[in-house]
């Protein structure tokens, strides 16, 4: 497993586009950072840039050059993560619009994942995470039902199980406490 996660970070430290599990659903990752990368898993997924996209890290300190937060929302992100909770946050110069879209937070989370942490900390930094399918299609849950759905464009797989009893990530305004989605 450990040189499968490689293989993935080196496609992502690339440009390439990956799929690979997260707690709920398979996610696709790229370099944040890349604008050719994200637009190209944009186009994948056919959604616009406008609505931006999840950075997930392998923990809070790989997130924390990217955003603006107060000692105590930092205390409150480390005592709840890793978990499917994604919390919309104010940004700093460094994330890209083709990552925050029309919007002046962005989306963070730490995943209470393995192979999804493993493998932000193996590219070095955050990757984005967005739900493995076409837009307004059902979100892949497996390597079959991605490979089935968007293998043919896709740089690389990481094989691994989500939890199927599981939803998509919480998604909550850390400044306002508002629950954007359940």
């Amino acid at each position: 497993m450990k040189q499968h996660l490689q293989s993935a970070a080196e496609i992502i430290q690339a440009g390439g586009v990956v799929a690979y599990p997260t707690e709920s659903v398979y996610g696709l990752g790229c370099d944040p950072f890349n604008e050719g990368a994200v637009l190209r898993l944009l186009a994948i997924k056919q959604r616009p840039v406008d609505k931006g996209l999840i950075l997930i890290g392998a923990d809070l300190a790989q997130l924390l050059p990217y955003v603006i937060l107060t000692e105590e929302q930092q205390q409150q992100l480390e005592a709840g993560w890793p978990a499917p909770l994604t919390y919309l946050v104010p940004i700093t110069d460094a994330v890209p619009a083709w990552v925050r879209g029309r919007h002046t937070k962005v989306a963070i989370r730490v995943p209470d994942h393995p192979l999804a942490r493993q493998l932000c900390q193996r590219v070095g930094h955050p990757i984005i995470s967005t739900s493995a399918n076409l837009s307004g299609r059902p979100s892949a849950r497996n390597p079959f039902q991605v490979a089935r759905q968007l293998g043919d464009q896709l740089d690389f797989i990481v094989t691994g199980a989500c939890d199927r009893a599981s939803k998509p990530s919480t998604i909550i305004d850390l400044e306002s406490g508002r629950t954007l989605r359940a």
